[in-house]
Parts: structure tokens; sequence; C-alpha cells
């Protein structure tokens, strides 16, 4: 089953990045962490002063040094690629969808963002709101964010978002669907000055 280029545009955020990252920290401590112990000597007093490579391992790479280098090579050049690679998705941007209403009408997705982000803090109890177009323009898709005040119905204003805001963004847009991710934070208010 593929995904859509609106639904990918939806589920892309920073989490991927930030698990990769994650992983090479917590192996980079794990790493830091054994060199601590054998270099303190827990695990026995000569450790320490031994070689990285266990003899039995050096005895074997040299036996086997035409496949050992062989394999080095092509464990390098995949990691290169593959650094490469998480480099530039990384560094892509984000597609921004300018939809054609007709050949001489044509709606920046700024436009579109704006409209529903107005639209949407007409909303009681919203904020403040943020709004993006994403995807491309055969399947545009938006990102919202709500911040909504303390006491807030949740039911009632996810219910007028729906049926109101992305409906009329749906019929200006005429799409028949406009996949949507919302984000709702809670709006913190100003600090009480102590007198």
């Amino acid at each position: 089953m593929t995904r859509s280029v609106s639904a990918k545009a939806l589920g892309r955020s920073t989490g991927t990045e930030r698990t990769l990252t994650v992983l090479i920290g917590l192996l980079a401590v794990l790493g830091g962490a054994a060199v601590i112990v054998v270099g303190a000597g827990w695990l026995g007093t000569y450790r320490a002063g031994r070689a990285l490579m266990d003899p039995i391992a050096l005895d074997w790479l040299a036996a086997n040094a035409l496949a050992s280098r062989i394999g080095a090579i092509v464990l390098g050049v995949l990691l290169l690629w593959l650094g490469l690679w998480w480099f530039f998705r990384s560094l892509r941007p984000e597609g921004r969808p300018d939809l054609e209403l007709d050949d001489d009408l044509v709606v920046t997705s700024s436009a579109i963002s704006e409209a529903v982000r107005l639209d949407a803090e007409t909303i009681d109890g919203v904020g403040r709101a943020r709004v993006r177009a994403v995807g491309d323009s055969e399947n545009p898709a938006l990102r919202v964010t709500l911040w909504l005040g303390e006491g807030t119905d949740l039911k009632r204003v996810w219910e007028q978002l729906d049926l109101t805001v992305l409906a009329r963004a749906r019929e200006s847009l005429g799409v028949s669907v406009l996949p949507t991710a919302v984000r709702i934070e809670l709006d913190t208010a100003a600090p009480q000055r102590v007198r």
C-alpha cells in the first residue's frame, strides 16, 4: 500500500531525524562507557593494557586480508551513501503547493495558509493558530496548530474546525478531500504580577 503525497507531507516531521540522533547518541554513550570501564580496570587489571582487537580476530583478519578489505570498502561506501542520502533528505525543502483554480487564477500556499488561519482563529476558545499548506498542487494538505485558552471545550473546537473551517477550505479549493494534521496546545496565560 503506497502513501499519497499529502499523507507523506502530513507525516513528515523531525521524528525520524530525532530517532536517528538518539540512536547514534546512545551508541556513542555506550561506547564511551565501555572505554571508561575497560580503562578503569573494572574488567581486569591487565585488560586496559591489551590490544583493542582480540588476537584471534586479528589472526582471522590477517588470514583473510582480501575479503576483509573488500568488506571494509563495501561497508564504507554503503555508510557514505546512507549518510549522503540522509543529509540531502533532511535538507530537502518541504512542498508548499500553489493551486491553479482556473487558467488565470493561482492561489499561493501562503494565501491558503493565511485564510485558514484567520478562519480558525474565529473559533471560540482558540487564542491563535498557525497553518501551513503542504503536499503538492494535485494533493494539497494542511498542518494546523491551535493554541487553546484554559477551560476551552475541546470537542466543540474540534467540531467547529471540521464542520466550518475545513469544510470552507475544501469548498474554496475545489477539493473533496483535504488531509489535515491538527496539533492542539494549551496557550499559556500571561504571568501574574505579585503585589
